[in-house]
C-alpha cells in the first residue's frame, strides 16, 4: 500500500478529529479512504447517469409488465401508504 501526507487548517484536522470520534474510525486514513470510495461511487455514478440521459429512448414496457412485477412483489417490500407497491409513480 502506498502512503501520502496531506497537509490540513487546523479547522479541516479539528473536524476529522471529530469523525474519528463519531462515527468510529480508527485512523484518519481509514476515513479518508472512505471518503475516496464514495467519491468514485459518485463519479462512477455519474457517468452512469450522463450515458443513459444520452441514449436513445427506450421502447415503452410491454402491457401489464408492471402489473406482472408488482404480482411478484414480496408482501413486505415498502408500498406508497396507500397499499400500493412503490413501483409506481
Amino acid at each position: 500500500m502506498s502512503t501520502m501526507s496531506i497537509s490540513l487548517p487546523d479547522a479541516l484536522k479539528s473536524f476529522v478529529d471529530q469523525q474519528l470520534r463519531q462515527r468510529g474510525y480508527g485512523t484518519s486514513s481509514e476515513y479518508v479512504r472512505e471518503l475516496i470510495r464514495k467519491d468514485q461511487d459518485r463519479v462512477h455514478l455519474r457517468g452512469l447517469l450522463l450515458a443513459g440521459a444520452s441514449s436513445a429512448p427506450a421502447t415503452p414496457a410491454a402491457a401489464g409488465f408492471i402489473d406482472a412485477l408488482e404480482a411478484g412483489l414480496h408482501p413486505h417490500w415498502p408500498t406508497s401508504g396507500l397499499g400500493l407497491p412503490t413501483l409506481r409513480p
